[in-house]
């Protein structure tokens, strides 16, 4: 089982390489997961990653959780994305972890799935968190939900999802390691 963070051109960079570093420095198998036909993915600020996999070689039944870094137009991106669409549909159905960040929980909220569940995201996106309760946190769980505002709550939602998989003491140890208070 591994944890599947879904870049599109246009991701944030900051969010997505700080997830993905945070996830693999707490022995969390992480993949990095193109849904373009590339595995080079190209974010909003110029910066080319080289993905792991492609979207069309996932494998649902391995992927533990599903992460969203935001960013313009990567959450669109992700957003137009029909097959992603019905991978978060059938996670949310079986009540499996689903996360975004920054301009990505409109993923969510668009889908119609945060009905009733706090969330949050970048300030000015709140009209796409439909039928969600919209939160002042910098980080907000919500059943199999967790959301986060941006760039500057990349660490803390990182460690909200170590902390989710691996448990609180791993996830604090990692965060006093790592010098984030």
């Amino acid at each position: 089982m591994y944890v599947s963070v879904f870049f599109a051109e246009g991701f944030e960079e900051i969010e997505a390489i700080t997830i993905v570093d945070v996830l693999r420095r707490a022995g969390v198998e992480t993949k990095m997961v193109s849904v373009t036909d590339s595995k080079v993915v190209t974010g909003s600020h110029g910066i080319s990653i080289t993905t792991d996999t492609l979207f069309s070689e996932l494998n649902e039944s391995e992927i533990e959780m599903i992460v969203l870094p935001g960013g313009l137009p990567g959450s669109t991106n992700l957003q137009k994305h029909n097959g992603l669409q019905k991978l978060i549909s059938s996670f949310h159905n079986q009540k499996r972890s689903l996360a975004a960040i920054c301009a990505a929980p409109m993923v969510f909220g668009e889908a119609g799935i945060l009905n009733g569940e706090s969330a949050v995201c970048y300030p000015g996106f709140e009209k796409h968190l439909k039928g969600a309760k919209s939160s002042n946190e910098s980080v907000v769980q919500s059943n199999h939900f967790i959301t986060s505002k941006g760039p500057g709550t990349a660490f803390y939602f990182a460690f909200k999802i170590v902390e989710q998989l691996k448990g609180a003491e791993i996830a604090n140890n990692l965060k006093q390691g790592m010098l984030v208070k």
